[in-house]
Parts: structure tokens; C-alpha cells; sequence
């Protein structure tokens, strides 16, 4: 296997992305390690905001709502995971699990930024953050979600199936048009480019590929006792706590009420399905996220 290096001359003109790179050091397992990215912008003794990206984006998708945040008093902290963005990808699909971006993002966290923080998390964004907050909740003021689930296993619907097939053997594979397909409002062809910047080539997307099919949606997969276990801890959780999803998501958009009844801290938080709102939420509706997301630090006494 190897740890590729991302271009960053591809990245040279993405649109809106003014921001510093920052790297820290992952210990990837198995004697390899890598390199993470990840933007930190805003006053270093500001309150953190965790942002964390799912597949196949990477941290331009925050892009819109980092300047509000920062306007209203944030640290805005976002890593490209391991596999996607500026960060280095292993080429091997296998290489990756559910359990192994855990613990990369847990490094990340550690040597980033170790206190208390607000998250915000979409997609597998959610899959890790939600399942962080499980096993650690002191370390998370306050959470807003968006388009995301903690899986435990049970019956997929159709529409993920179709789309764990398509990344697994789908010979187009093309980053920038699924996400252009995954939004209510339309990309620009630059920003169309921005999402395919990180991927080059087939290898350079094997975490892309490899993340539906680590979706712990089925009875004995992997991720499936660790996800329970952090339930307990989730389900608890009694600091506020708001979901915001797209209403034009078809794989998604239903579970924010499903989420929000699990989990002690989102009772009596003004909830809300967004229109003209796809999977990917950031691009469609980034004001009001990070209005959420700002309303509920206030909330929690954190910002």
C-alpha cells in the first residue's frame, strides 16, 4: 500500500477558500503514517467549533459558513479526513474502517484542539462526531447536526443500497458531480472543481469509495457493538443538542425527528427540516446552519 501525497497545486485557484493550511501528524496503524489537514481560523482563545465533513467532501464545504462563524465568535476548526482533501490518502480500500477514522479523527482532536468544543457534523461527519460525543460527552458543549445518523444496524433503504453499489463498482466515479447531484441549489463549475481537486486519479479515491460500505446499516457489521455502546452515552447526553436536515435529502432527510427523540439534550430545541435543502446542506443553506449553530452555543452558555 501507499500514502499518497495530495497536489497542492491543484487546489491553487479553488474559489472562496482563502484559508491557511494547518497539518498535525496521524499515526495511520500497521507501521504507516500521514499527514491531516484541516483549516483553523479565528481567534486562538475564541470558543472552538468542531466542523467535521462526510463523503466524499472535504473541508471547502464549510467554506460559507466559517466567515459567520468566526464573525460571531469562533474558532472554526475543520479537518479533511484521512483519504479526502488535502490529507493523505492511502490507496488501499481495505485499509480503511470505521474504527480506524475513529481514532485518526481522535488524534486529530488530541493535538488540534484537546478542550471542550461545539461540533457541527453532517454525513460521516455525524457517523464519527456522534460517535465521539458518545464515549466522551464533557468534551462537547454543544452539538447541532445536520443529514447524519449513528447506525446501529437494522434494514437499508433502497436508496442507500443503490449508492453503496454505485461507489463500490461504478467505473465513473466522478466526486465533483455527485455532489453537484446531492444539492437543491446549483454548483458553479469551479466549485464543481473544488470537489474533484483532491482526486486525480483512482487510487487517490479509495477512502471515497470505501466510506458507504462502512455504514454499519446491517446486522454484524463492523462499527455495530461500538456504535450501541456509545449510544448509552449519546442517548444521555443532556446539553443542547440541534438538528437541522434537508428536506430534499432521500436518504437522510428523514431522520432528523428520529435522532432528536433519542437524545436527552435536543428536548425543547427548535428543530427544523430546511427547504430547498439536499444532502449536502452546507452548500444549500449555510446562514442558517451556522445560525443554529451559534444559537445553540448561546444556549449552552458557550459562546
Amino acid at each position: 500500500m501507499q500514502v499518497l501525497k495530495a497536489d497542492l497545486a491543484r487546489f491553487a485557484t479553488i474559489p472562496d477558500y482563502p484559508f491557511a493550511e494547518n497539518w498535525i501528524d496521524i499515526d495511520l496503524g500497521e507501521g504507516f503514517s500521514g499527514r491531516m489537514h484541516y483549516i483553523d481560523e479565528g481567534p486562538k482563545d475564541a470558543p472552538p467549533v468542531l466542523l467535521f465533513h462526510g463523503e466524499p467532501s472535504w473541508s471547502f464545504l464549510y467554506r460559507k459558513m466559517i466567515p459567520v462563524l468566526v464573525e460571531a465568535g469562533f474558532r472554526c476548526l475543520a479537518p479533511d479526513l484521512i483519504g479526502f482533501g488535502k490529507s493523505d490518502k492511502p490507496d488501499d480500500i481495505a485499509f480503511y474502517s470505521y474504527d480506524r477514522h475513529v481514532d485518526w479523527l481522535k488524534q486529530w482532536r488530541e493535538g488540534a484542539v484537546p478542550q471542550t468544543a461545539a461540533l457541527f457534523c453532517q454525513d460521516w461527519g455525524g457517523l464519527l462526531g456522534l460517535r465521539m460525543v458518545g464515549e466522551e460527552p464533557d468534551k462537547f458543549s454543544c452539538v447541532t447536526a445536520s443529514n447524519t445518523f449513528l447506525p446501529t444496524g437494522g434494514s437499508p433503504s433502497p436508496a442507500f443500497l443503490a449508492w453503496r453499489e454505485f461507489a463500490k463498482s461504478s467505473p465513473e466515479f466522478m466526486i465533483g458531480e455527485l455532489l453537484q447531484r446531492a444539492t437543491a441549489t446549483d454548483r458553479t463549475a469551479e466549485e464543481v472543481a473544488a470537489y474533484d481537486a483532491p482526486f486525480p486519479d483512482e487510487p487517490s479515491k479509495a477512502g471515497a469509495r470505501a466510506f458507504p460500505a462502512l455504514v454499519p446499516v446491517e446486522d454484524g457489521m463492523d462499527g455495530i457493538a461500538q456504535n450501541i455502546a456509545a449510544w448509552k452515552g449519546l442517548a444521555a447526553y443532556d446539553r443542547p443538542f440541534l438538528t437541522l436536515f434537508g428536506a430534499d435529502d432521500p436518504v437522510t432527510g428523514g431522520l432528523g425527528a428520529t435522532l432528536a427523540d433519542r437524545i436527552k439534550g435536543a428536548e425543547g430545541m427548535p428543530h427544523e427540516i430546511l427547504e430547498t435543502c439536499g444532502h449536502f446542506c452546507q452548500e444549500d443553506r449555510p446562514v442558517e446552519l451556522a445560525r443554529g449553530v451559534i444559537d445553540t452555543a448561546k444556549k449552552a452558555g458557550f459562546l
